[in-house]
C-alpha cells in the first residue's frame, strides 16, 4: 500500500478522498478542501500510527480535534483572509467565528472510525 514515509501519496490520497466525500455530502467541493483534506489525512495517518493500540474513543477524540484544528486554520485563511467563502457555520449552534462548530467536530470524530481502520490497512 502506501509506505509510512510517502507523504506525497498520503497527501494526494487524502485530498482526493476528502474532495469525493464532500461532493457526496454537499454536492460540491472547492480546491482549498483538497489541500486541507490532504494535510489532514497526512496528520491522521501519522497520529493513528503512534496511537495504534489506544482505544477507538481516544482516536476519535484526538483525530476529531486534529481535523477541527485544520478546519479552523483553513477557514481563517480561505474564508476570512482570502475571502473565498468556502463555508460558513455562523448559523449553526456552538460555532466559533463561523469556521468551526460542535456539529462538524462531532462528525469529524465519527469519520475517524473508518479513517483509523483505513490507515491501519494502509500500514499493513
Amino acid at each position: 500500500m502506501i509506505r509510512k514515509d510517502n507523504n506525497k501519496g498520503l497527501f494526494i490520497f487524502g485530498g482526493v478522498g476528502y474532495g469525493l466525500l464532500e461532493i457526496l455530502w454537499r454536492g460540491k467541493t472547492h480546491w482549498s478542501m483538497l489541500l486541507t483534506g490532504g494535510a489532514c489525512f497526512m496528520a491522521l495517518f501519522k497520529l493513528f500510527r503512534k496511537v495504534a493500540d489506544f482505544p477507538m474513543h481516544f482516536k476519535c477524540i484526538t483525530g476529531g480535534a486534529v481535523i477541527t484544528a485544520f478546519e479552523f486554520v483553513s477557514g481563517c485563511i480561505f474564508n476570512k483572509l482570502l475571502k473565498l467563502n468556502v463555508w460558513d457555520y455562523s448559523k449553526l449552534a456552538l460555532n466559533f467565528k463561523g469556521q468551526i462548530c460542535a456539529l462538524y467536530s462531532f462528525l469529524w470524530m465519527l469519520l475517524c472510525i473508518p479513517v483509523s481502520a483505513l490507515c491501519k490497512k494502509m500500514r499493513s
